[in-house]
């Protein structure tokens, strides 16, 4: 029986925590999958996928003292998985616009409602010398469920009704 489970965890960036925490769920005999890590400010996630023989108490036990050691909160829950089901995006977005509350719900649903499943998204600000307000900027990766077109159309009103400066580049050679 195939046993994955996601395994989640946050902290104080530090060096070597990616180094430190594979190694130990490896020596515990987990067989990690798909990963997806990131600094946010001053701290570090972790999204991982980890095969465990065991059950998932025996697993949060295994967890438990490398989360100490590092200073990290995690969970830990059962999913449906396989080591590989990495999905390739179709379009990338990249979007900068002035900075201002409602930016991310704007461009995730227009384009959610045009048919974009988002794979991965990153975002932040920087703050120009001179300027009254910091530029935000979000890159999104996706699949199209329906075509490129509802989404060109969304990210036209968008640059028009929101002010934002878009570029939207196909990464399929599929997509036209």
């Amino acid at each position: 029986m195939e046993n994955w489970f996601m395994l989640s965890m946050v902290g104080k960036d530090q060096p070597g925590i990616v180094a430190r925490l594979s190694a130990s769920l490896c020596k515990a005999g987990c067989n990690l999958g798909e990963s997806s890590m990131a600094a946010l400010s001053d701290n570090f996630t972790i999204m991982m996928m980890v095969h465990w023989e065991g059950r998932q108490e025996e697993l949060v036990n295994v967890v438990q003292p490398i989360s100490d050691n590092l200073g990290l909160t995690f969970n830990v829950h059962p999913v449906p998985g396989k080591l590989e089901h990495h999905r390739q995006p179709d379009i990338r977005v990249s979007i900068y616009a002035e900075d201002r509350k409602g930016i991310i719900e704007d461009a995730t649903t227009a384009l959610a409602d045009a048919g974009l499943n988002i794979l991965h998204l990153d975002s932040n600000f920087d703050e120009e010398t001179g300027s009254v307000h910091p530029v935000f900027y979000l890159h999104i990766e996706g699949t199209l469920s329906r075509g490129i077109e509802p989404v060109e159309q969304a990210l036209d009103i968008l640059c028009e009704e929101k002010q934002m400066n878009i570029q939207l580049i196909p990464v399929n050679p599929s997509i036209k």
